[in-house]
C-alpha cells in the first residue's frame, strides 16, 4: 500500500483541525512528497508537546510523543531537528485542552 504524500496529508490535517475550530499553523514547510512531519501541540500555558510518526511492528504508523516540556525548550529542539532535516514539516496546533486529533480515524 502506498503512503499519502506529506504535503497532501498536511493539507488534510489542517482542514480537519479547521473544521473542529482548532487553530493550527505550518511553522516549517518540508518536502511535499516525502518529508517527515512533526506536530507541535502548544498548550498555551508555556508548555508544549511534539509528536512524531513511528513505524510499528505491524506496519501501522501511529503517532508517538517525541518530547514535552517548556515551550522554549521544545522550540529549540524543533530548530535543531529542522537544521538537520531541511525536508521536515513542522505543524503547530494550539489547544489548551490538548486536542491534536492525531488519534482520530483517518489520520494514521
Amino acid at each position: 500500500m502506498s503512503r499519502l504524500a506529506a504535503g497532501l496529508w498536511v493539507q488534510a490535517y489542517l482542514m480537519r483541525l479547521q473544521l473542529e475550530s482548532v487553530p493550527a499553523y505550518v511553522l516549517s514547510k518540508g518536502d511535499d512528497t516525502a518529508g517527515a512531519i512533526l506536530i507541535k501541540l502548544a498548550l498555551l500555558d508555556g508548555t508544549a508537546k511534539v509528536f512524531q510518526r513511528i513505524m510499528s511492528l505491524d506496519g501501522s504508523r501511529p503517532w508517538d510523543l517525541l518530547t514535552e516540556g517548556a515551550e522554549p525548550d521544545v522550540d529549540a529542539l524543533l530548530a535543531r531537528q529542522r537544521a538537520s532535516d531541511p525536508d521536515l514539516w513542522i505543524i503547530e496546533v494550539e489547544s489548551r485542552a490538548g486536542r491534536h486529533m492525531l488519534d482520530e480515524p483517518g489520520l494514521e
